[in-house]
């Protein structure tokens, strides 16, 4: 006990990263400087995106156990990480393993986001968690609380925040490049998964699937072939988050650090229409942001399912695939990047060179703030809390436009409330099935 004790105390305080220097239009962070203390490491979701988290955090720590509901994906992970206790159920790892745990990787379908790394974070583990960094916006709020609270290390996988091209184009934002900013337009090609349509018939699960432990904290239902597992979970209301889950925490990354794209006043969507079950096929999000200390009121649109904009936005180029126009008085910066950058520049854009901050890695800056260094800068408490938080009240709005065109929700972000539409609390705040814990 005396050992742990020294050991969490050495991975608090050892290796403070300083701010670097100036090079190549940027500031190279420096890298925790301890090479003699491993990182106890654990992972929940070993599959998918699980594959390189699992990856990432073995090669900066020691895998100290692993958990996934599937068998044969388990197996795999077992492979390359010989020495990791293997489990199906994270609560049971965390019970039996949490002493000799230091930071928890998530890797899950996104409802199972949230149940897992709030057990890990009151249990004082570090989190890096895929995005949407969670399911619903009470989680995102309630994390971010807690791992400010608890002073843990935290990051979000999205991954493009930690790219020069991603933190160059901010920094010319804030710079003033495009003059006044006045609209940002968001485009993906997702879905690309089956949604819009009805559940299918159930039928009994795989022996190697734990479908109970799959569930997790979402209400019961039957299994189904292809639907769910392992891939197509994001089209389901239950699960996913659809196509603004699954990809607004890349493409929308780059203009929510330039222009601080938090707490809109309202938003309102207009769909393909859907049952509550699944999501639409396609939709059209409006948000509207109040004005801040350096910027004016600002328009952002979003638009999936195969929705783009008119070609004049960007000056009769055609709208192809998934991109990013943000819109100022001087000129647009056009980013045709999942994972932001500087595609095309239009009008009288301000080219100078701007000075921002290089990262070492985005699984780096997690491990280096683990070890006493500054916060990753997709931290829970300070910028991936709120990302999400603006990005998940799009499916408010969704939720409400079942029939197509939907009420414009007026917002309340203090209190996380809709305050002009009822109905929306379970999306807001889920109601999780017994076994889970959502308040402490």
């Amino acid at each position: 006990m005396g050992h742990k004790a020294n050991r969490r105390q050495f991975l608090k305080t050892t290796a403070a990263t300083g701010l670097g220097y100036w090079v190549a239009g940027g500031v190279q962070a420096q890298e925790s400087g301890s090479a003699n203390e491993r990182i106890a490491m654990a992972s929940v979701g070993v599959d998918g995106k699980g594959r390189s988290d699992s990856r990432d955090a073995g090669a900066n720590g020691d895998m100290v156990a692993i958990c996934d509901v599937d068998d044969i994906k388990l197996a795999a992970a077992k492979r390359s990480n010989p020495k990791a206790k293997m489990f199906n159920d994270f609560r049971k790892m965390l019970d039996e393993m949490g002493k000799s745990i230091d930071a928890v990787t998530v890797s899950t379908p996104d409802h199972c986001h949230a149940p897992a790394a709030l057990m890990a974070m009151r249990m004082g583990k570090h989190c890096f968690v895929q995005k949407p960094m969670t399911h619903s916006i009470y989680e995102a709020r309630l994390m971010a609380k807690i791992a400010r609270e608890k002073g843990l290390a935290t990051q979000m996988g999205n991954q493009g925040t930690s790219g020069d091209g991603l933190r160059k184009a901010a920094a010319m934002m804030k710079a003033g490049a495009l003059g006044t900013p006045k609209e940002v337009i968001v485009w993906s090609n997702r879905p690309i998964w089956p949604q819009g349509g009805d559940r299918p018939a159930g039928s009994p699960p795989p022996e190697h699937l734990k479908w109970d432990l799959w569930l997790g904290p979402a209400p019961i239902r039957p299994y189904a072939p292809d639907t769910y597992h392992p891939f197509k979970w994001r089209g389901w209301w239950d699960f996913g988050t659809g196509a603004l889950g699954d990809m607004a925490c890349h493409t929308v990354n780059m203009p929510y650090m330039g222009l601080d794209l938090f707490n809109p006043t309202s938003v309102q969507a207009q769909t393909s229409g859907h049952n509550k079950d699944s999501y639409p096929k396609w939709s059209i999000i409006k948000f509207e942001f109040p004005a801040n200390d350096w910027r004016p009121a600002i328009k952002f649109t979003w638009m999936d399912g195969g929705k783009r904009p008119d070609p004049e936005v960007l000056d009769g180029d055609t709208p192809k695939g998934s991109g990013c126009v943000v819109i100022g008085a001087k000129g647009k910066l056009y980013s045709s990047s999942d994972y932001g950058g500087i595609t095309k520049l239009y009008g009288d854009v301000d080219q100078s060179e701007v000075q921002f901050k290089k990262s070492p890695g985005h699984f780096r800056e997690w491990v280096n703030a683990i070890k006493g260094g500054e916060p990753a800068r997709s931290n829970f408490p300070d910028y991936a809390g709120g990302l999400t938080e603006t990005i998940l009240l799009g499916n408010l709005a969704v939720w409400a436009a079942a029939e197509g065109e939907g009420p414009k929700v007026e917002w309340d972000p203090k209190n996380l409330k809709a305050t002009n539409v009822p109905g929306l609390e379970t999306i807001i705040k889920p109601v999780y099935r017994e076994g889970y814990t959502l308040d402490a």
